[in-house]
């Protein structure tokens, strides 16, 4: 009985520090969750499910519609008179007829509006294959958005946790100093008051670290009770003048990037379809103004006892035109109303097209930006350094002021800061880069 209590208690003891174990979540791994699990996905692919059913359906229009039918009815008649004689008391008669039939209609012509149904409707698919995979490209730049701001956050934590350090033990011998008669009290107190500023400085930064994972795991759509512990191994802390060199070389022609976007981004192919759509809906409007021909073929069987029924057969076929002279100016309308709405398909192309040629252009002017940043924020750390050294040797040496050093501290605590937003800066616009271009991918 202790033995099976005892294997018991392991195998709660087991699960439950599997449930605790952290899950790895590397910037690869969390795109593929987003892409698995971000609701913007799952909408997108689903609307391509229901195009594509809607394509089904008019290719299905352009078929016969068959069918077939059974019919059963009972007369019964009441009567008085028969052949001018009236009957004493009055008669009856009962009439029962049994038949059934196979039938198939066929439009031949309706002035194309469904073959024009087919084009729209393959145009609509295809806008939202587009739109799916432009979805798919935003929620990968989105993805990296959260998860590089993670990491300038961690990293501006790990700022914060340095610079406390600093502070305390330049409280502890400032103390000591004191203590000797080396240092004034009230320089004591000064420190004092920079370690608990430095102190608040971590909270905010450990808060703003928390926020930035919880924004990442609810991007992700991942569940909340699991605990994540983010991989950051793989993102870059500085960089360096190689891998400078390397992307302005690759997008170094303006010209031609704005090219390769205009051929690459779904979202242009997507304005595309969506003109494409339009011209196929004006030639819908336009077949109003054209006759429509059907034809209908029907073959079946009928009579008074059901086990003669196909004693009496029956063939129809028949062809039908029709012609609307006045409908109240309703085609007019629907012509009008479809030509306006192509040509704001056609003008929201070239909108399209231009807005991308901008997002090119805006992307590579963050891009240099976001190098030139780096560079001077690598020297200012540097600098930052050397004086922060000489200011707290000076200080020990008594041929300084706290405040010469405090200020040097915040000096250099405010270049690395601005190094770790320079460096997220850069990481960010060169992927930046990749999404404008329509070239991001996993």
């Amino acid at each position: 009985m202790n033995r099976s209590y005892g294997m018991i208690v392991l195998l709660f003891t087991f699960i439950a520090s599997s449930a605790a174990q952290p899950v790895k979540l590397t910037l690869e791994k969390a795109v593929e969750l987003a892409l698995e699990k971000n609701t913007s996905v799952i909408q997108a692919r689903n609307t391509i499910g229901a195009r594509q059913s809607s394509v089904t359906a008019a290719y299905g229009a352009l078929l016969p519609t068959v069918g077939l039918s059974g019919d059963w009815s009972q007369t019964k008649s009441d009567f008085t008179f028969f052949n001018g004689i009236e009957i004493p008391g009055g008669g009856s008669t009962t009439r029962t007829q049994y038949s059934t039939g196979l039938g198939a209609n066929l439009t031949l012509f309706n002035g194309f509006a469904n073959t024009s149904s087919v084009n729209e409707a393959k145009a609509n698919a295809a806008a939202s294959e587009y739109t799916s995979k432009r979805t798919d490209q935003t929620v990968i730049f989105q993805t990296h958005q959260f998860f590089l701001n993670v990491v300038r956050t961690y990293q501006l934590l790990k700022v914060n946790e340095d610079n406390l350090k600093r502070s305390q033990r330049q409280l502890e011998r400032i103390t000591e100093s004191n203590k000797v008669g080396a240092v004034a009290l009230a320089d004591v107190y000064r420190q004092r008051v920079q370690v608990g500023n430095d102190e608040l400085g971590l909270i905010q930064a450990q808060n703003n670290y928390e926020k930035a994972k919880a924004d990442l795991l609810a991007h992700l759509a991942v569940e909340p009770d699991k605990n994540y512990e983010l991989d950051l191994a793989g993102i870059p802390s500085d960089i360096d003048t190689n891998e400078f060199h390397a992307v302005n070389a690759q997008y170094s022609n303006f010209d031609e990037l704005s090219r390769q976007a205009v051929s690459t981004r779904p979202d242009y192919f997507v304005a595309l379809e969506n003109k494409n759509s339009a011209d196929a809906s004006l030639s819908i409007a336009r077949s109003g103004y054209f006759p429509t021909i059907t034809s209908s073929a029907s073959y079946g069987f009928d009579n008074t006892e059901l086990s003669r029924l196909t004693d009496n057969k029956a063939l129809s076929l028949r062809v039908s035109l029709s012609y609307n002279l006045f409908n109240g100016f309703a085609t007019q309308e629907r012509t009008e109303q479809a030509a306006v709405s192509r040509n704001n398909a056609e003008e929201q192309l070239k909108k399209t097209q231009r807005d991308i040629q901008v997002d090119v252009k805006k992307a590579l002017l963050d891009l240099e930006a976001s190098e030139k940043q780096v560079n001077v924020t690598q020297t200012s750390v540097e600098s930052a350094e050397m004086d922060r050294k000489i200011a707290e040797e000076k200080y020990n040496l008594g041929a300084g002021t706290l405040l010469d050093l405090l200020v040097a501290n915040a000096n250099y605590t405010n270049a690395l800061s601005n190094k770790v937003n320079a460096v997220t800066n850069y990481l960010l616009a060169k992927k930046q880069t990749e999404y404008v271009v329509g070239t991001i991918s996993k």
